[in-house]
């Protein structure tokens, strides 16, 4: 199988990139008739103002409001929202992640006000007679027209910890300015999730110029993670005098005099850091980053319009300039959810969202898709987003489940879970995911012919793939279902949480665990084909069954072949058998496309029904006897998958 050519590129960003950015607004004017092509042009794709206050989230557990962030730091900035006086001068938030759950920090942490010394006055800025809040794609602006004072700001960030921001005063008036800059936060000191306040211990300390956010040390396992080492810290390239009220700071620059069209730039920075080692580095990087502030706004530039001429195919986009919107969108928002390597992450990748409470996670299908999206523009991220998920593939000797050897786990989170001598409770190995890896490995290979990295991921995805077969596949036919781990999980419980064992010792399984993790192995958590009643006369319902290998349980697996799951193997024996070919494995080459060809009958031949014209999970019994194709539960999104894959017949398909 091959992978994408360059022109194919669009429809394949729409495939996989709006399905990401629908739940965002829009703002902005779409100029839908009119190519554009530089990242000046793209203001507002997407809406980040906001106001934000110490409840971060709202009914569904998502962020009332997007925000922006870039290069994988574990923080964001929102722009003010206009109607909101109290904010402007300032990047709203920041938004942290608070190891597993992004937060507001404050509702606005580093303001600027600007006093005119002259006649006392300071300067309204929502009476501006022009105001522009703008977030493109890689940075955030603002810019305030008074009578006689232009107010600019700028915000990139130049590292996975740091952000820069520059501010701009130019006197545009007739006469000598003399005038007063100051800085104002106030620190949220707590969090409001549902009807409950979590005290979060921050307070404020100044050093020199700078001014930082400690943190108390709060372990909440499902709200909230933080250490004493956590801090955020403001960094002044300037002199400041600095104030601490509570939770409240005012850092004042020395007087700026400016004459009629002079200039004054400032800058400073802001960075967020987990551990006592990353603070000391971004410290001193920090005089650095203000210091060479020019290169570090023109390389950001530099990067995005990158991102955006890789991805542009020009001939797509001038004949559907409509679909701009939604490319940039994608970009934005993919880069927004990188996240760097820290806790349990041991390299960058890419979380499903950073608007929503749970999903600071890594998620193993969810991050081959986004895979195939980001190498189109940042293929170095792409790869290591593989490594994430592998860097946790289980192996022969492994401590919890060496039974498991070659599985990729559902999720990985900055902390571990206990079974792993860690705390967290995000962390999930209850089941694995689709099996995308491949698909991903090789579209990266066809984005980057990097050999290397082949050769780095081939054993490792023959391992994952091997693996379906010798723990999910109950009847040895080689076709799989999905199933879960041996997991304490899976254990009944009595009402005081203590695990029922049958006249053996042995614990029993709880069924109804197993099907719930055999529905999030498909990633179709709540599909009706998971309903354990089953559907109608005939219908046996969601069966458990144990996998053993040479006597020893090694999983479960539910009594049904699912069509999507066979048709992702089928294409996987594809990519491998394509990988495995341009490393020279010959044998394996001819091993896989004899494997595929097999599958592919099978499938075509079990699992469609002719009169309904659509692909359905087929329920077997103990051995492999008895079957029946589930047309009784009614069509799902499973039935397509066997066309992505190209296993159907073009009459079945059409």
């Amino acid at each position: 199988m091959k992978g994408l050519s360059k022109k194919k590129r669009v429809s394949t960003w729409l495939a996989l990139g709006i399905t990401v950015v629908s739940c965002f607004a829009l703002s902005g004017e779409v100029q839908a008739s009119v190519e554009r092509t530089k990242v000046d042009e793209f203001a507002n794709v997407l809406d980040v103002s906001a106001s934000p206050t110490e409840r971060t989230n709202g009914v569904y557990d998502t962020n009332y409001f997007n925000n922006f962030s870039d290069l994988g730091a574990w923080h964001g900035y929102y722009l003010p929202e206009k109607s909101n006086k109290e904010l402007l001068g300032g990047f709203a938030g920041p938004l942290i992640i608070a190891e597993e759950y992004p937060v507001n920090l404050a509702a606005s942490l580093n303001k600027l006000t600007v006093k005119n010394k002259k006649t006392g006055e300071t300067y309204d800025l929502s009476q501006s007679n022009r105001m522009d809040l703008s977030y493109y794609p890689g940075r955030l602006e603002q810019t305030y027209e008074l009578d006689d004072l232009t107010i600019h700001l700028a915000l990139i960030f130049v590292s996975n910890r740091t952000a820069l921001i520059q501010t701009t005063l130019e006197n545009t008036g007739e006469e000598p300015l003399s005038l007063e800059a100051s800085w104002t936060g106030a620190v949220f000191d707590k969090i409001q999730e549902g009807t409950e306040t979590l005290d979060i211990g921050t307070r404020l300390t100044a050093k020199d110029n700078d001014i930082q956010v400690n943190f108390g040390e709060v372990r909440e396992t499902w709200n909230y993670f933080a250490t004493k080492d956590t801090k955020y810290t403001i960094h002044h390239a300037d002199k400041v005098s600095t104030k601490i009220d509570n939770r409240n700071y005012t850092a004042t620059a020395e007087p700026i005099e400016l004459k009629p069209k002079q200039t004054y730039n400032t800058y400073t920075t802001e960075s967020y850091t987990f551990t006592k080692e990353e603070e000391a580095k971004e410290q001193q990087q920090a005089p650095e980053y203000t210091k060479n502030a020019a290169r570090y706004f023109k390389e950001n530039k530099q990067r995005w319009q990158g991102y955006l001429d890789k991805t542009f195919d020009q001939k797509k986009t001038a004949e559907f300039p409509e679909y701009q919107n939604a490319l940039v969108k994608s970009i934005e928002t993919i880069n927004t959810n990188w996240r760097s390597a820290a806790g349990a992450f041991k390299h960058d990748g890419i979380v499903p969202s950073m608007s929503y409470k749970w999903f600071i996670g890594m998620w193993a299908w969810d991050s081959w898709k986004a895979d195939v999206a980001t190498a189109d523009f940042n293929p170095e991220l792409a790869k290591n987003n593989m490594r994430a998920l592998f860097d946790y593939q289980i192996q022969k000797d492994d401590t919890v489940r060496p039974q498991d050897a070659g599985a990729i786990i559902d999720a990985v989170f900055y902390n571990q879970d206990s079974a792993r001598g860690g705390e967290g409770g995000n962390w999930n190995e209850r089941n694995s995911k689709p099996p995308l890896a491949a698909w991903a490995v090789w579209h990266i290979y066809q984005e980057t012919k990097d050999k290397e990295f082949l050769k780095e991921m081939y054993p490792k995805l023959v391992a994952y793939h091997n693996w379906w077969y010798t723990n999910r596949d109950h009847n040895k036919n080689g076709i799989a279902e999905y199933g879960s781990m041996v997991s304490d999980a899976h254990w009944q419980k009595d009402d005081k949480d203590q695990i029922i064992k049958d006249k053996n010792g042995q614990p029993k399984v709880d069924d109804d665990a197993v099907i719930e993790a055999a529905a999030w192995e498909s990633g179709m958590d709540n599909a009706t084909r998971f309903d354990k009643e089953g559907v109608g006369k005939g219908d046996v319902g969601v069966k458990v069954f144990e996998n053993k290998n040479k006597g020893k349980v090694v999983g479960y697996s539910i009594n049904q072949e699912s069509v999507d799951l066979n048709a992702y193997l089928y294409a996987e024996k594809g990519y491998l058998a394509s990988i495995a070919e341009e490393l020279g494995k010959k044998e394996d080459y001819k091993n896989y496309q004899k494997e595929a060809k097999k599958l592919k009958k099978y499938i075509q031949e079990n699992m469609f029904d002719e009169k309904t014209g659509f692909f359905y999970d087929l329920q077997i019994n103990e051995d492999g006897s008895k079957t029946k194709l589930l047309v009784n539960r009614g069509k799902g999104t499973e039935g397509w998958l066997p066309l992505w894959a190209k296993v159907a017949t073009k009459e079945q398909a059409a």
